[in-house]
């Protein structure tokens, strides 16, 4: 029987950050689409959410690995008609972008949504209950095309939070998980619903569909090939599989070799990576990452790899904050080395940095350039003129030098 193979902790994030795009090349001088769908194919899920303290979290994950980029181009990818659309929506991670080749890997999970399985509880009821309103709905965006749940909602009163959804919605959100419709385009914020025939590409629709199994080895596979090593909780996190559909392909991938056992320095659970995982030499990488990037957004994966705890605090009270409401991890030479909480102050024309802390091995000064270097061109990218440092802690006041020696942006 083979030996078990065993890494370091410091292999292991060498091998996660190259499995994620970090490579510690200059960004590219300029972006084009075939590069940025490359990415996007590599990390196989963009997770969308709506909160927009900085911008849109999809844009970032992207910014993050190559720099400077036009966002039109993921908007082109992910909403355009046409063969610029590579990207579709549906729930991957959570609500996500995935490229359009994952499209028949997720026939299954929607197979499974229109039987109630794998979705709210309160979804599931309304599809068994209220097929009426569905069937109603289905034939609005048959005959109407492209169309929000706003358009559509019959509701006298004013809606309420989020989750206070009309009828239309939570119909058009079932036919959305069963895969009877799919997202065309968004106005603003809004989902807009069409026919899939109408918004995807007919190659794919008639592409064969993979058993659930098959479907659930690959989409494993791309996971581990996305990590680059990883427990079978992070694995099955990556693409939110089932416990037990995760451990019984997992043996499957065993058995065959796609997937190999190994150990890891302080993990208490065995990893699992592909053959023949080449481990870099170093990561000389520095990026801003977004709470939503998918190489922290498994807090407890986090911590194994760079001993950081991450938690959002979006919804955390003002006062009961320990670092602040939109907080982003620092990647710094294979450490998350501090958090920066920052807001997109666009009427002022300015990033506005409203705290800055560093972790116990703290920053040195060139870390701190580097630092600084990230900020402005996040703010260039953003369209923002300036950087404005409104943290009075230390770790400030050395960010504040820092900016004020960079020359960048």
């Amino acid at each position: 029987m083979p030996a078990t193979l065993s890494f370091t902790l410091k292999q292991a994030r060498r091998l996660a950050l190259a499995a994620q795009g970090f490579d510690g090349r200059s960004p590219p001088a300029s972006v084009q689409p075939s590069r940025l769908n490359r990415l996007i194919e590599r990390l196989g899920v963009l997770q969308i959410d709506s909160v927009n303290a900085l911008v849109r979290s999809h844009y970032l994950p992207l910014f993050s690995r190559l720099g400077h980029y036009n966002r039109d181009l993921l908007d082109q990818a992910a909403w355009s008609q046409g063969r610029r659309r590579t990207l579709f929506e549906y729930w991957g991670h959570e609500a996500s972008l995935l490229p359009m080749s994952m499209y028949p890997l997720m026939r299954w999970r929607m197979s499974r949504a229109s039987r109630g399985e794998g979705i709210y509880q309160q979804l599931a009821r309304f599809g068994h209950e209220r097929q009426d309103v569905i069937r109603r709905v289905l034939a609005s965006v048959q005959e109407q095309g492209a169309i929000g749940a706003g358009s559509l909602s019959t509701r006298q009163d004013k809606a309420g939070p989020w989750w206070d959804w009309s009828a239309e919605k939570h119909a058009l959100e079932w036919l959305f998980a069963a895969g009877e419709v799919t997202v065309a385009g968004r106005r603003g914020f809004e989902r807009l619903y069409d026919l899939p025939e109408r918004v995807l590409p007919e190659s794919i629709l008639q592409q064969p569909l993979p058993d659930e199994a098959q479907a659930q080895r690959a989409l494993l596979v791309h996971a581990a090939e996305a990590l680059g090593i990883a427990t079978e909780k992070d694995l099955r996190d990556y693409f939110r599989l089932d416990p037990a559909d995760s451990r019984a392909r997992l043996a499957e991938l065993e058995e065959a070799g796609d997937l190999l056992r190994c150990e890891v320095q302080g993990w208490k659970q065995p990893g699992w990576c592909r053959p023949g995982a080449k481990i870099p030499r170093k990561v000389a990488a520095s990026a801003l990452l977004s709470p939503f990037d998918s190489l922290v957004w498994e807090r407890g994966r986090t911590e194994r790899l760079f001993d950081f705890r991450y938690r959002l605090e979006i919804y955390t009270p003002a006062h009961k904050r320990v670092y602040g409401y939109y907080v982003l991890p620092f990647l710094h030479h294979e450490r998350i080395a501090a958090r920066v909480d920052l807001r997109a102050e666009r009427a002022l024309g300015r990033l506005a940095v409203h705290a800055v802390h560093e972790d116990a091995s703290g920053l040195d000064e060139e870390g701190m350039q580097a630092l600084a270097l990230n900020l402005r061109r996040m703010a260039q990218w953003l369209g923002l003129e300036r950087v404005q440092l409104n943290c009075q802690r230390e770790s400030g006041v050395r960010l504040a030098r820092a900016l004020a020696q960079s020359s960048d942006g």
